[in-house]
This record gives C-alpha cells, sequence and structure tokens, in this order.
C-alpha cells in the first residue's frame, strides 16, 4: 500500500470532492478536528452543519449525502454519522501502522510539508539595539524567531532570516559617549557620567581597549566636555545630548572611530551571542545604509507627495490618525533630523521592494503602540499592509532562588543571555523560551531548567530519545532494516496512541506555521515523550519473537526521529546518552 503521509490533507481532498457532487455551487471550509474520544472515530468533519443554512436542509440528510459521494480510499476503514450531523472517519489499521515505513524511509524529511512552496517569506527578529550584552528578554525573541523561521521552513517557505541593525541615531551616540567619558576617567579626566549613559563594565572594557589602541589621542579637558551643558536635575536628557554634541565637536573626524569603536564590539558581541544559542541571520541590514541610500529622504517625499504630511511648529507629521494610530507622528524634526519612525517607513518599504510574499516582524510587547503607524504608512505608499504581520513577544522574567533578577541596559544591573545559557545550558534555554504562545507572560524558572527530573520538559524529552538509543544499541542491529518490518503486530493500545502522534506531526508543523505557534511543536514532543515512556514501562522491546521485536524496534526508532526532527526546529539537541 501507498503511504499517505498526510491523511488529514488526503482527507480533506476527499470531502471536497464530495461536497462538488453534493453541493457543486457551495463553498465551504472543509474542518477535520481529532475526536477527543477514540470511540468516534480518527477524524470529524462539521461540513453537513455548514450546509445546513444554504441547502435548507437537515444536516444529518446532507451527512447521508456526503457519505455516499465520498470517494473510495485504501485508508479509511469506515464512515459514520454522530450527533447533530458530524461525519467520523476511521482509518485502517494497516494505514496507521504504514506511517513507521513513511518516517524511516523520510528521516530528517518526515514532517516536511509544501504548504509555502513557490513562497518567499522574511523574517526578522531580535534587532536589538546593539548598545550592550544581549539580555534574557532578547534571548526570548531570538529563541521565538529562529524556532519559527525553522518551522516556516519545514513547511516549505524559502525562509530569509533577518536583524536590523540600529547604527543609526541617538542609542548609538549614548554608547559612544559612555565610553569616551570612562576613556576619559582613565587618563585622570573625570566628567560626572550621566545617570541615563550607559553603565555596565563592557563600557569601561570597551574604553579600555581604545585606550590601548590610541593612547592621549581623545583626551580632551573636562571644561571643554562639560561646556555649556545644562544640569542633570534641570534636564537629564537635555543634559546627556550636550554632552554628545561637544564630543562630537572636540572630536571631530576622531568621533567616528569611537562610534564605530562600540558599533563594532557590541555587534560582534550580538553576532556570537546569537551564534553559540544557535541563532543565525541570512541578513544584517544596516539602518544607517537607508540614509546613506537616500531611502528615508525618498521614503518621506513619497509620504508628501501623497498628502500625508504636514508641517506644524517646524516639523514634518505623518497622518497616521488618518489609518487608525491613535495621535499624529513626527518623521521630520524642526531641526532636519528625521525620526526613528522615518527610518522604520524606509525599512519597510525597502523589505516590500525586495519581493518577499509576506514579512513577518517580532517585536517586544512594548512596541505594540507602533503597529498601526507602520500599517498606516505603508497603506499611505500604496503598499499592501496584509502582507506585514507583527508577532508580539512578551518579555520573560527570569527567576533564579524564588527570586526575581533584575535587566536594565543602562544600570548594567541585568542579567545577559550568555550568562544564563552558561548556567542552565542552550538546550533548556531555547526550549523553555518557547514553551507557551510568544504573547503570553512567561516566567523562566532557572532551578528547574537546570534539574534532571521527569518535570523538567528539556531532561524528559531528552531522556525519552536516549532511552530508544540504548535499546537501539543494545539490540546491535542494522537500524536502515527496520524499514522492511513487518509493522501489522503493532496493535497494543500504547503502539496505536505512539503511531497516531507519528501521523499527526505534518499536521503540527502545518498547524505551528499558520497560527506562527512553535510552541506547538513543544507541546507536542511533551506528549510523544510521555508515551514513549509508558510504552517503554509497560513493554519489552528485545524479545524472542523476532517479528514483534522487529516491529516494535521499528516503532521506536520512528519516534526518535520525529523526537529528532521537532527538536531540531526548535533549535535543541537530542542526545543519545544521559
Amino acid at each position: 500500500m501507498t503511504a499517505v503521509l498526510n491523511f488529514k490533507s488526503h482527507l480533506s481532498d476527499l470531502f471536497a470532492q464530495a461536497l462538488h457532487v453534493v453541493a457543486p455551487e457551495q463553498a465551504a471550509t472543509i474542518l477535520l478536528e481529532r475526536p477527543k474520544q477514540t470511540q468516534h472515530g480518527d477524524y470529524s468533519c462539521n461540513l453537513a452543519m455548514q450546509l445546513a443554512k444554504p441547502l435548507r436542509r437537515s444536516p444529518r440528510d446532507i451527512a447521508q449525502a456526503l457519505m455516499a459521494a465520498l470517494p473510495a480510499s485504501e485508508v479509511v476503514e469506515k464512515v459514520e454519522i454522530a450527533g447533530a450531523g458530524f461525519i467520523n472517519v476511521f482509518l485502517t489499521v494497516a494505514a496507521k501502522q504504514s506511517v513507521v515505513r513513511s518516517v524511516l524511509h523520510a528521516g530528517a524529511d518526515y514532517g516536511h510539508i509544501r504548504l509555502g512552496a513557490g513562497k518567499k517569506v522574511q523574517v526578522e527578529f531580535v534587532s536589538a539595539n546593539p548598545t550592550g550584552p544581549l539580555h534574557v528578554g532578547h534571548g526570548r525573541g531570538a529563541a521565538y524567531g529562529a524556532s519559527l523561521s525553522n518551522v516556516l521552513d519545514a513547511a516549505g517557505y524559502a525562509v530569509s532570516r533577518e536583524f536590523y541593525v540600529n547604527d543609526a541615531g541617538r542609542q548609538m551616540d549614548i554608547l559612544a559617549l559612555s565610553a569616551w567619558l570612562r576613556y576619559l576617567a582613565l587618563h585622570g579626566i573625570f566628567v560626572p557620567f550621566p545617570p541615563n549613559a550607559y553603565q555596565g563594565d563592557y563600557v569601561c572594557d570597551m574604553a579600555q581597549q581604545i585606550s590601548a589602541a590610541n593612547g592621549t589621542r581623545y583626551v580632551r579637558a573636562a571644561a571643554e566636555a562639560m561646556h555649556s551643558v545644562p544640569s542633570v536635575e534641570e534636564d537629564a536628557d537635555a543634559h546627556l545630548d550636550a554632552l554628545i554634541a561637544n564630543a562630537k565637536r572636540l572630536l571631530d573626524e576622531d568621533y567616528a572611530y569611537i562610534h564605530n569603536h562600540v558599533l563594532t564590539e557590541q555587534l560582534g558581541d550580538c553576532r556570537n551571542d546569537l551564534a553559540e544559542f544557535g541563532v543565525h541571520f541570512d541578513e544584517w541590514f544596516s539602518e544607517q545604509s537607508l540614509f546613506d541610500s537616500g531611502l528615508v529622504a525618498h521614503a518621506v517625499d513619497a509620504l508628501k507627495q501623497g498628502g500625508h504630511l504636514y508641517e506644524q511648529d517646524g516639523a514634518l507629521w505623518f497622518r497616521s490618525t488618518t489609518f487608525g494610530d491613535e495621535k499624529d507622528r513626527v518623521v521630520q524634526r524642526e531641526n532636519g533630523l528625521y525620526t526613528y519612525f522615518a527610518s522604520d517607513i524606509a525599512y519597510h518599504l525597502n523589505k516590500f521592494e525586495r519581493g518577499f510574499d509576506r514579512v513577518i516582524n517580532i517585536w517586544g510587547a512594548d512596541h505594540h503602540g507602533y503597529i498601526a503607524r507602520v500599517n498606516g504608512a505603508l497603506k499611505a505608499l500604496g503598499l499592501d499592509s496584509d502582507k506585514l504581520t507583527i508577532a508580539l513577544v512578551q518579555f520573560a522574567v527570569l527567576y533564579r532562588n524564588g527570586e526575581k533578577a533584575a535587566m536594565s541596559t543602562r544600570s548594567g544591573e541585568f542579567v545577559t543571555l550568555r550568562e544564563l545559557r552558561k548556567e542552565v545550558g542552550n538546550d533548556a534555554t531555547r526550549f523553555f523560551y518557547v514553551l507557551r504562545k510568544s504573547d503570553q507572560h512567561l516566567d523562566f524558572d532557572m532551578d528547574l531548567a537546570k534539574s534532571q527530573s521527569n518535570e523538567n520538559p528539556v531532561y524528559y524529552l531528552q531522556y525519552a530519545h536516549a532511552r530508544i538509543c540504548s535499546v537501539l544499541q543494545q539490540w546491535q542491529g542494522d537500524v536502515a532494516a527496520l524499514r522492511q518490518a513487518d509493522v501489522s503486530v503493532l496493535e497494543s493500545d500504547y503502539e496505536k496512541v505512539l503511531l497516531q502522534h507519528l501521523i499527526d506531526y505534518p499536521q503540527v508543523i502545518e498547524g505551528a506555521a499558520e497560527d506562527l505557534a512553535p510552541h506547538l511543536i513543544a507541546f507536542y514532543l511533551k506528549d510523544l515523550a510521555a508515551d514513549f515512556h509508558s510504552y517503554y514501562n509497560a513493554s519489552r522491546f528485545l524479545v524472542e519473537d523476532e517479528k514483534i521485536k522487529q516491529a516494535r524496534l521499528a516503532l521506536v526508532a520512528a519516534v526518535a526521529q520525529v523526537m529528532r526532527n521537532g527538536l531540531a526546529l526548535l533549535g535543541v539537541s537530542a542526545p543519545e546518552k544521559m
């Protein structure tokens, strides 16, 4: 028999053909759900109930007609009507058993589907200001974005992973100033350090590097650095901006060196941290390039030509309230400088010009207010804003020994992603980050993540995989030969449950891709591991009966393969020994 890798899709096709016979003029969404109770079949369809109103017939009558028109299939054992008009479908045992061979033949490709075949999608994530080490809040966005990209890739999309580098603007100037003031202090020039500058030890490290490479070249008098600077008490932001302006004036062309040095150091640290975390990008897109290429000016001019800008108090404003925003937004200040929003508009224009079928931005939940203005700008530019999806990620709250850890980049009192990974490991970090929907609050329990217990979902999952590897190693046979095993003897309740899990895997990927929800993969793997452990505790694999032994080994080898496939999507390893 030819195996059908995605039974749900196959059954959907059958019902579509039946619909064409029974009600050719009607359009309906064919929904197939897994019944909660096995006696109600393997799948249940509510198509008859959807058609009742337009056809003015009882759902059960329509269900009878659909059943009569349903094409024959070698994977369907029987079809029944239940309740008000549900159609329950029962698969043949042989069809379910055939999934074992399907998994073993497909290997790492099992579960891959063609949902997004021929479509290009860009996923932009992390995009943290390169002003300091990544903290645990950034880590959740990194894990979510990387896992989602992997899921979309498995669903057949051509995925481009992108990091937007905020290398222009005020935050980088604040970091450059912070390093310069620490550098001056190394040379005995003491300028009061602003409380709203960057405080971390990494700033002092960069100051040391600048000093070691350049000696006293960038030393200037404290009085010059503080010239016409308002007090912190009077206006902390104005105080900081005046110091930045003085640094640029005093250093002149040398300011670019300090700016580039701190950018290179922090961006390099970010790249290395993410790479060690198993997070990689196809594109590191520079915000500065939008200014250098003139695209920011071009985007603002296009909005102006379209009548979407107006001038007030010397500044240019975008009429974002026209598109549902709570207030209009400045795109160019009275001093001629463009705002962050202006470069965001240009960046999204650039994304659309690159020809993606879909653009997914992964933002922190605190950026929720930006959605309306960005969508509005796209519409004002005549672009299809429906191609843009914003996925929000709630920041993770880290707990160690029952106490919440602080995370503030400016003050330097934060737990870095690197520290978290070092303490609990990459695997636990990646898995724990995607255990909940991205827009839900996440408490990250470090003590649980480090524990070797069944309560730790990562340990529980990896232990299941290692158990299977141990069984196969004890057997000492050729795993490839298990593809030919006679699986017709897999009939116990434990085995039927595992077979259904294997059947479900491609559908789980489909759902995770459609809903942008990699946590569905994590949930699936937890259930798979739990049912395998139950099977392991209730059964023997290396039995005398060769036929039963081969069939059971083939089943658990298939389970291990799907575990590896799912864990790989989440960036988690599948150890063979623990």
